[in-house]
């Protein structure tokens, strides 16, 4: 079988941005660390609630500016384009902010707590004009690219099961937002959203859904086991837990042939297709890997912007809320036992 190639925005070259951080953090530092090492577009700001913290980060990540307030960077006209980093449940403020300032955003995942949050994101941001996307950043790696092409050329026959997990052993809660219910923590919103989401990218959104899974002593979601339900009669089958260590693996099974993507499947690694006794196989030939592939959503926005587009049409914002209109039914089964 030949494979199509793959549509990714060039890592060099092309338009540029100037990039602002709202919340340093553990992602923010993987994200300008990837984007720098493997992109010309660069961060030229950052702001924390410290301002030390906020220095400390320039230092280390050769950022031009540093702030002690949120706001100090949001009308910095210097700054293009706002990264959110901070903990979910500071998406919404953070995000009006900055689209208040006339900024362009990219919000990490998810793009709200809830999908009301999302909402009111997304409606400021199309009335300001301004480009808006949730980093969901799998969504750009070479080899999505190149399975968004398969699907939508038939080649794998009908679907008929979808099956993907993301399982995390995140140790100790203490001090983790992730394990925290004022923070907008659980496994749904922060690892669970790669499988709904894989999900809806082969089958669309679906129209059932049922999870199963355990509560935990500080009030979040510790795991989740989903079926969901398509139109089309296609299930998927997904699973997340922030308790374990899983293979983070993912398959599309169609009647004609099924994509196997290697684990994690949501880094950039690569994938094979299957079909009779035929296996093709495709390798992500840029040899980055993990948070590395962070970069690839960065080169991507910058091309959309220049091209005077306001949402990704490979990510777009109605398919964030959808996603998490889905995850915010998964998690009141979950809670509900």
């Amino acid at each position: 079988m030949i494979l199509p190639e793959s549509t990714a925005a060039p890592l060099r070259g092309g338009p540029l941005l100037n990039w602002g951080v709202l919340a340093p953090g553990g992602i923010a530092t993987d994200w300008v660390a990837a984007m720098h090492a493997h992109t010309d577009q660069r961060v030229v700001a950052v702001a924390s609630r410290s301002a030390e913290r906020a220095a400390e980060f320039a230092q280390k990540n050769g950022i031009e500016r540093s702030y002690g307030s949120y706001e100090q960077l949001a009308a910095d006209p210097a700054v293009d384009i706002i990264y959110i980093a901070a903990p979910n449940v500071f998406h919404r403020p953070l995000a009006l902010l900055a689209i208040a300032a006339g900024k362009h955003v990219l919000i990490e995942k998810p793009l709200g707590i809830d999908a009301a949050d999302a909402q009111v994101i997304v409606a400021a941001a199309r009335a300001a004009g301004v480009f808006a996307m949730e980093a969901m950043w799998t969504r750009f790696l070479p080899q999505t690219t190149i399975i968004a092409q398969l699907l939508a050329a038939g080649d794998l026959g009908d679907l008929k099961i979808v099956t993907a997990d993301f399982g995390a052993n995140f140790g100790d809660p203490a001090g983790q937002p992730v394990f925290d219910p004022a923070m907008g923590g659980g496994s749904l919103r922060d690892i669970g959203i790669y499988p709904v989401w894989f999900s809806r990218f082969a089958l669309g959104a679906p129209n059932s859904l049922a999870a199963t899974g355990r509560m935990l002593a500080s009030g979040v979601d510790g795991q989740a086991a989903m079926i969901l339900g398509h139109a089309s009669g296609a299930q998927s089958v997904l699973h997340t837990t922030m308790l374990a260590d899983t293979p983070t693996e993912a398959r599309i099974n169609g009647t004609r042939a099924r994509v196997e993507v290697r684990t994690p499947f949501y880094a950039p690694h690569g994938f094979a297709v299957v079909r009779d006794e035929e296996r093709t196989e495709f390798t992500d030939g840029t040899g980055l890997r993990g948070r590395e592939g962070l970069a690839f959503q960065t080169t991507a926005i910058a091309h959309h912007i220049a091209a005077g587009r306001t949402e990704a049409p490979e990510h777009p914002l109605d398919v964030s809320i959808e996603i998490l209109e889905t995850l915010d039914t998964l998690r009141a089964q979950v809670e509900a036992g």
